[in-house]
């Protein structure tokens, strides 16, 4: 579904009016402001729309790929609501998932915050990205639930790009069955991917809204990218099926 920002409300869906705990998931590794974090401003109207069916507890749930605090990029990005939880990755209880794909394409478990199983409604919310040439958006965005003593080190992600990162967002995906992505596409920030705060930014006035896998192809195929892990989906979801 395509919106137009400027008249964006969220409509939350009928599970939501029915869920005891909605957990959102946004994209805040660094304390630099939209476009390259998710903005205040659209999460705020994330909790009213769900707030208007629904008196379920909300979280809001990030890490670092360090394992630095997340509280203080809280607090640079003015991320402050009224009775929502602002939980930081690190300080989760761990608990080991299982990949449902009867062949995993790199990783058969993922370590993941507990809170996210306790859960009963899993939004993941991005920013519209694209560095080097690839889209990072709700399935990217997903990464830093990950543990950052298991899965990567002051460089980054680097245990879990040698792994092949493709492979890892696809089993990511299986295993993390979120239900909800939006992308925030206000503007479009492309990066070299030297620093990833610092980019081109283009003004392009949408939101997207759908199941992450479908609105994360759907954007994709808008600006006419390539993604080796939508692809690893699409095949991996028939053998799933059948």
């Amino acid at each position: 579904m395509i919106l137009e920002a400027s008249q964006y409300a969220f409509e939350a869906p009928t599970a939501i009016s029915r869920a005891r705990r909605v957990l959102i998931k946004p994209c805040a590794i660094h304390p630099s402001a939209y476009p390259v974090s998710t903005s205040p401003k659209l999460l705020a109207t994330i909790i009213e729309g769900i707030r208007k069916v629904s008196d379920a507890d909300i979280v809001i749930l990030e890490g670092t790929p360090d394992g630095s605090p997340v509280q203080p990029i809280y607090q640079a990005l003015k991320y402050n609501f009224p009775r929502v939880l602002m939980l930081d990755v690190k300080d989760s209880i761990w608990v080991e998932v299982e990949n449902p794909l009867t062949k995993p394409l790199m990783v058969p478990t993922f370590w993941v915050p507990n809170v996210i199983l306790s859960s009963d409604y899993l939004i993941a919310v991005s920013p519209l990205k694209v560095v080097n040439n690839q889209p990072h958006l709700t399935l990217m965005n997903l990464l830093s639930l990950l543990p950052s003593n298991k899965y990567s080190s002051k460089q980054g992600w680097d245990m879990l790009y040698s792994l092949g990162m493709e492979k890892v967002i696809a089993d990511l995906y299986f295993t993390l069955p979120f239900d909800l992505g939006i992308i925030e596409g206000r503007q479009i920030f492309t990066s070299n991917g030297d620093d990833p705060t610092k980019g081109r930014i283009e003004e392009y006035g949408k939101i997207f809204v759908g199941e992450p896998f479908q609105v994360d192809s759907e954007v994709t195929e808008f600006l006419n990218l390539k993604a080796e892990y939508l692809d690893l989906i699409k095949v991996a979801r028939i053998g799933l099926e059948t």
